[in-house]
């Protein structure tokens, strides 16, 4: 259920609000429905990662990869897949440490 939360409030703010968003989401959704460290890290990891790659998709497939392809050899890379890899694992990171840090603040005000 939190994955969805998050994957679902990510994906929707991903087109009116700038790239911290997704971390703010993480971290709100965790705080209220996070259970386990596991859980909270997981989802919001997945969560954030799968919407920022089909943000970069959306972006990438009309002009055929192009600027993609063109970042990839600017920083090295074979390939545009490989930008989009990598921009899901710091998607991903970003989520997870929200998320996780959301569910450590929770557990911080109710252990009092």
């Amino acid at each position: 259920m939190l994955f969805v939360i998050i994957f679902i409030a990510t994906f929707c703010s991903g087109f009116l609000f700038t790239w911290w968003a997704a971390a703010i989401i993480a971290f709100v959704a965790t705080f209220y429905a996070g259970r386990t460290a596991t859980q909270s890290f997981w989802s919001g990891f997945f969560g954030v990662a799968l919407v920022w790659g089909i943000h970069a998709l959306l972006k990438s497939v009309p002009n055929d990869h192009i600027l993609a392809g063109r970042v990839a050899q600017m920083v090295h890379l074979p390939g545009w897949i490989y930008l989009l890899i990598i921009t899901m694992l710091i998607g991903g990171i970003l989520g997870g440490m929200s998320a996780l840090s959301g569910l450590l603040v929770k557990r911080a005000f109710t252990h009092v």
